[in-house]
């Protein structure tokens, strides 16, 4: 490419540095691209980030780590270890899934705001650029892209969208995000019990009637507590306001018994976040592909986030030098493999939510039913 004047150019522009875009960048980058990171949050070291919602990393994130060459990176971390998951679900009693002795090991209780920073300090490490500016007023000529990071106009041959379950680079050329709900997470972070208690090593899941709990201790001391239901259930019952959010925290039994009782609702200081299960159609195009939530986004019961994120961006690069090598069908294989995983995710999802027979309430029987349920637009 001839550049204009004062344009600058590179090979690919990833918009969003979470880990999906430094997973992809991280890839393309040791293929021999010039990546350029478009990140108003991440790539700003000085800007005040809104802390994320924690996270349970399941082990059979290691080998992707791995591959990426961050493992390392991530075991440094201030991260504490995850031994296994706790259920609830189908039944009153509990149910355990042990890690330890699986063939990755434990998996992590993340600090998701180092993890974050750290993937995207070692895709910069490898040699990527940053811009702490949006991707936006994106034109396409010819063979590239032609957009805008702040004031400054970049000319580059390929686009990635990984800003998330809303998609905006990849609506902007065209594609379309569809939403199988309106799933919201409700989450505190909650103070350390007063009572002396051996600390938790294990995230838990509880149903209730409203939807399901989720708890999980943080590397700081603290412990997140989730509640996940349906937009209309938050609005009918009020559960956005704490006092009631408390109150039906205090009616689980598993859940409960993790949390500081004189904790009380007025400490609690609640985030609302959607959570909805979505994909783009199509997740890749000619000089373009989605990856991470911005590609399918899932139900955090089925525990795939990060890995999803991981795996897109890996593959989407893949895609993206295959196709730059002359293959031109390498982004529609990609964009194919994007909608056959979600939609075995939506499969799956069904038959995990049938499990649970208790509540017959809107929550469940939508997700029970072999039809999804299909908001209204913008919904």
């Amino acid at each position: 490419m001839t550049p204009g004047a004062g344009e600058t150019v590179c090979d690919v522009v990833i918009a969003g540095s979470g880990p999906a875009g430094s997973a992809t960048a991280l890839t393309l980058v040791r293929q021999g691209a010039s990546v350029i990171l478009a990140d108003p949050v991440v790539a700003d070291p000085g800007r005040r980030q809104e802390w994320k919602l924690g996270e349970s990393l399941a082990p059979r994130a290691r080998p992707l780590l791995e591959r990426l060459r961050v493992l390392d990176r991530v075991a440094d971390g201030p991260h504490t270890p995850c031994l296994g998951n706790q259920s609830s679900w189908g039944g009153g009693e509990l149910a355990d899934s042990d890690f330890l002795y699986g063939m990755h090991g434990p998996g992590w209780h993340l600090d998701r705001a180092y993890f974050d920073r750290a993937l995207f300090r070692a895709a910069c490490d490898a040699g990527a650029g940053r811009s702490a500016h949006k991707v936006r007023a994106v034109r396409r000529i010819r063979d590239h892209w032609r957009l805008m990071l702040g004031a400054e106009t970049v000319r580059a041959r390929y686009l990635i969208d990984a800003t998330g379950a809303g998609a905006g680079v990849a609506r902007c050329v065209g594609a379309a995000v569809r939403r199988d709900d309106r799933l919201i997470a409700l989450a505190a972070r909650l103070a350390p019990s007063v009572r002396p208690r051996p600390p938790s090593l294990t995230s838990l899941v509880e149903s209730a009637a409203p939807g399901w709990w989720y708890t999980a201790p943080l590397p700081d001391g603290t412990s997140l507590a989730m509640l996940m239901t349906d937009a209309d259930v938050v609005a009918g019952h009020a559960f956005h306001r704490p006092r009631k959010w408390w109150e039906e925290l205090m009616a689980t039994t598993h859940v409960r018994a993790r949390v500081d009782h004189s904790t009380g609702p007025a400490a609690v200081r609640l985030r609302v976040v959607r959570a909805a299960t979505s994909h783009t159609c199509p997740a890749a195009g000619p000089g373009w592909a989605a990856v991470g939530d911005a590609a399918t986004a899932s139900d955090p019961i089925a525990g795939r986030g990060i890995l999803t994120a991981l795996a897109t961006g890996v593959t989407a690069a893949e895609a993206v030098g295959a196709d730059a090598a002359g293959d031109q069908g390498a982004l529609g294989r990609y964009a194919a493999r994007v909608e056959a995983i979600h939609a075995e995710y939506l499969d799956a999802r069904r038959l995990c939510y049938r499990a649970e027979e208790r509540w017959d309430t809107p929550f469940w029987t939508r997700r029970r039913s072999r039809s999804p349920e299909r908001p209204r637009p913008g919904g």
